[in-house]
């Protein structure tokens, strides 16, 4: 038996607040559960719903330290959304003005993928599953 049942949220530390809740609410289209400030750090708290009720957190923090980040590095490595059609997601967000990579073909399952950036640079996934 897994000691877990799922993955609840992911958490993200943003540099730019304004722009980042832009881009999670208005470009990517998640909605807001809840919005918070917390004075005694001086930094913002956003919880949005993904479409499966899944959750990311947002934080801000000032002074935030970049991390270092390379193809290869440990750690994060990217943050992958499942979409029902990946042809509609890119045109939404290069409407946004969001560059978006070319379609890549995953060779083990067929399925349609592309990679874009969120306003800090986390690389974010689109994955269209492989019709069965």
């Amino acid at each position: 038996m897994s000691v877990v049942s799922g993955v609840h949220h992911v958490a993200l530390i943003v540099s730019d607040y304004e722009a980042s809740k832009h881009f999670y609410t208005e470009v990517m289209g998640f909605s807001v559960l809840a919005e918070h400030y917390r004075e005694e750090r001086d930094s913002w708290k956003l919880d949005v719903a993904l479409p499966d009720g899944k959750q990311l957190e947002i934080f801000s923090f000032p002074n935030s330290p970049e991390r270092p980040s390379y193809p290869e590095a440990r750690g994060l490595r990217h943050l992958a959304f499942v979409t029902k059609d990946i042809d509609a997601s890119m045109q939404s967000l290069e409407r946004h003005g969001v560059s978006v990579e070319d379609i890549r073909i995953d060779p083990y399952t067929g399925s349609r993928f592309t990679f874009f950036n969120d306003p800090d640079g986390l690389p974010l996934e689109l994955y269209e599953l492989a019709p069965l």
